[in-house]
């Protein structure tokens, strides 16, 4: 081990020694010195977790997460310098947090939570306009290929978690029902937002991500789901802008 790597594990870690070398003015052991330092960067990770994750946060109580927060940021410190990475095993981390094993919801609100976030650093691409669809040879639609633009993700959940995503943020929203549902994360302008999936559209969006012809995305929804409509998702596509500009040969 480095004497970087050794000093890392002692920042996070507040039952190791202070690190052999620090030394204050007057040539003696750093303790204090290093503990407020050790507490500052906790806290500091703690506050970047709780900006990442703000409905967590409202879900459990800025206490409790506060806690919670200096579990995880030990458990899993940050990796990349980058501090819109941090953050990516919360939903594992949740999963196996012993205190909140019967929110059973809440790793997949942390999923979507960590969806919102790579949609908004993801690349950018033009997404398919009702307009540019119109242009495009009507006849032969159902054969092309339209994948999904860099900023959009797909969550499947077996909870109502767009359903709490929504009170959370807005405690007059209707009361989540149990249930699973599916989520589109659209970034059609600057912010991300999610959208709730109606039956089918998560095969078929699915489907087109993996490259599959437009009629063969309709026939897989349908399948799964007898209430598909197509119409409505193209509708929901075209006005999310989650489909890029397909290839015409």
């Amino acid at each position: 081990m480095s004497a970087m790597d050794g000093f890392a594990e002692a920042l996070l870690d507040p039952a190791q020694a202070v690190p052999k070398g620090l030394v204050d003015p007057e040539g003696r052991t750093a303790g204090k010195r290093f503990d407020v330092y050790r507490n500052n960067v906790v806290a500091s990770l703690s506050r970047a977790l709780a900006e990442g994750f703000p409905t967590i946060q409202s879900l459990v109580g800025t206490e409790f997460f506060n806690a919670m927060a200096g579990v995880y940021v030990r458990a899993h410190p940050p990796t990349d310098p980058r501090m819109m990475y941090f953050g990516a095993e919360m939903p594992v981390f949740l999963a196996a947090f012993g205190p909140v094993q019967h929110l059973t919801y809440l790793p997949d609100i942390a999923r979507l939570e960590l969806g919102l976030r790579e949609s908004y650093h993801a690349g950018d691409a033009q997404g398919l306009t009702a307009e540019v669809l119109a242009s495009l040879p009507q006849d032969s639609l159902e054969e092309l290929r339209f994948p999904m633009v860099p900023s959009a993700r797909l969550i499947s959940s077996g909870h109502p978690i767009f359903s709490i995503w929504t009170r959370a943020r807005d405690p007059q929203a209707p009361a989540p029902v149990p249930g699973g549902q599916d989520i589109l994360i659209a970034r059609p302008s600057f912010d991300p937002e999610p959208h709730l999936l109606g039956p089918g559209m998560m095969a078929f969006f699915t489907a087109l991500s993996q490259a599959a012809l437009l009629s063969e995305a309709i026939a897989i929804a349908a399948q799964t789901a007898s209430e598909f409509d197509p119409g409505q998702a193209l509708t929901l596509a075209l006005s999310t802008e989650i489909l890029e500009v397909p290839e015409v040969s």
